[in-house]
Formats: C-alpha cells, sequence, structure tokens
C-alpha cells in the first residue's frame, strides 16, 4: 500500500486517543500511530513483549539493538518507559487494563468480527497476541488498506480464520471509518477525496449509509 495511504490511516487513527491512554499498537500499520500523535497528547504506548513508553521509530544510526517492538523492529523509549516480563505484558491484556488496541487485518466482517492471524495453507510463526488483545482490551481499532489485490477485505462473512468472536469497534481504511453498532457495519466518514459509491463499490459487506458522511478531519 502506498506510503500517503498509510498516513491517512495511521493520522485518523491518532485522533482517537485521549490523555493518558494505555495503547497497544499491533505490527505493520498500527505502528505508524505513534509517528501522527497531535502534539502535547500524553497517551502511553504499549508492546506486548514487555515494554510500555514506546516512542516514535528512531532516526537512522539511533536503533537500539536490544529495543524493539513485538515484530523485532527497532523502537524509541520515552522518559519513565518501563520494560517487564512477557507474563506482566499478558496480565495486563487479558486483565483489561489496555483502552485501546490498533490492530492490522486481513477481513472484517459485516458484524465486525476479525481475522488477522493467519491465511491457510502459508507458513505461520504464531497467532501472537491478537486473540488476548481483541478478547482484552476495552477498545479495538483495525488500521488496514479497504482491498488486498482488488477483492474487499470488509466482507459479508470472513473465510479466513476468526482472531476473536467480539466484534471490533472501529475499522480505518485508506477510504473510510466504519463502526459496528448493533453489529452492522455503518459508514461514518470517507477519507477525503473520496465518495460514498466508491466505498460502496469497494467493499462486499452490507454497509449501512447515513444521510449525512462527513469527510475525515485528518
Amino acid at each position: 500500500m502506498a506510503a500517503d495511504a498509510q498516513a491517512i490511516i495511521a493520522r485518523r487513527i491518532a485522533r482517537e486517543l485521549r490523555p493518558g491512554m494505555l495503547v497497544n499498537l499491533g505490527i505493520g500499520i498500527p505502528t505508524e500511530v505513534a509517528n501522527h500523535l497531535p502534539p502535547g497528547l500524553n497517551v502511553f504506548f504499549q508492546s506486548e513483549n514487555g515494554l510500555i513508553g514506546t516512542g516514535a521509530v528512531p532516526d537512522p544510526g539511533m536503533a537500539q539493538r536490544l529495543l524493539t517492538d513485538a515484530a523485532g523492529r527497532p523502537v524509541t523509549a520515552l522518559p519513565g518507559a518501563c520494560a517487564f516480563d512477557s507474563a506482566m505484558s499478558f496480565a495486563l491484556i487479558r486483565g483489561g487494563h489496555l483502552d485501546m488496541t490498533v490492530l492490522g487485518g486481513l477481513q472484517v466482517d459485516q458484524a465486525g468480527r476479525l481475522a488477522n492471524w493467519m491465511v491457510p495453507g502459508k507458513m505461520v510463526p504464531g497467532m501472537g497476541g491478537a486473540m488476548d488483545l481483541v478478547t482484552g482490551a476495552k477498545r479495538v481499532v483495525i488500521a488496514m488498506q479497504h482491498t488486498a489485490r482488488g477483492k474487499p477485505k470488509i466482507v459479508r462473512k470472513c473465510t479466513l480464520p476468526l482472531t476473536s468472536v467480539r466484534p471490533v469497534d472501529l475499522v480505518v481504511t485508506e477510504l473510510a471509518v466504519i463502526s459496528f453498532p448493533n453489529g452492522r457495519a455503518t459508514l461514518l466518514e470517507t477519507a477525503p477525496g473520496v465518495s460514498v459509491e466508491q466505498v460502496l463499490a469497494a467493499t462486499e459487506a452490507a454497509l449501512e449509509v447515513p444521510g449525512q458522511v462527513p469527510a475525515m478531519q485528518l
């Protein structure tokens, strides 16, 4: 996906953050959210490998070999950051202490159920913490592209293995923002320059469309 599309998604999700939140960022586009925090907003980012207080991606030449996110990529640590073991990390996740998790997605169905951990027949290292995060976080936001190879990723029914039966709260793509009140996919916003018709054409799921759909504020 183009870098500008990733930036649209990350910047829009950053607008969902509130002061003092404890937020987990998953692998891929979600990690970019840390680079788009509004000035002065104090948020605590958690990495499931055992770190609270991650900052933006380090500048070239400033990466520390032992300071990484859950995917093994370099991160920065802000003043006051703390490190801990996996038992503590997953106690925070499973104990319902995360205010929000931002995860990537392979598919989301029209009821908000997520599939994001494997494609049958392809080698995967494991499910990671996605199942725990979707189950344990107070709010689940999905950052993903709207289509893959021309095929919709917001579908009537997931054909890939589900990550959790709990529905997600919000999906942000390069085309739209979609929520799932009462188990019904609902269009909340369109990306700048994107029409409602374009969103509908790229979406397989039955999508509720209010009378007025505002553009994303980035």
